[in-house]
């Protein structure tokens, strides 16, 4: 009787447990062509603003405790990682675009 209700608490709290993390997109073809420095300047500022947004989430809560009892917290760990990783790359994208069209910005 017991073990029914068991396995269905069991279920909810690992269904719920990973934290969603903001997720960053690589920059396409279109953006590194529209790009001027002014939106790069903007998109910059807005992947360091998801980069915070990630550590805000990453922060010690109720759903770190289910993550820890679901899973150990390893399926946060790894989504943490990975939001982190693909916002990083964005970042450093975006800033390489920086350096090549606003280069002659920064010189004047």
């Amino acid at each position: 009787m017991h073990k029914p209700i068991v396995l269905l608490i069991l279920l909810l709290l690992s269904g719920c447990a990973l934290k969603q993390y903001p997720q960053s997109t690589s920059v396409s073809d279109a953006e590194a062509q529209s790009y001027d420095c002014t939106a790069l300047n903007l998109e910059i500022a807005k992947t360091l603003s998801v980069k915070q947004q990630i550590d805000k989430t990453g922060e010690f809560d109720a759903l770190t405790v289910m993550g820890f009892v679901g899973d150990f917290g390893i399926g946060n760990g790894i989504a943490k990682a990975n939001a982190n990783s693909k916002a990083t790359a964005r970042l450093t994208q975006l800033q390489a675009l920086q350096s090549v069209r606003c280069a002659r910005n920064v010189t004047r």
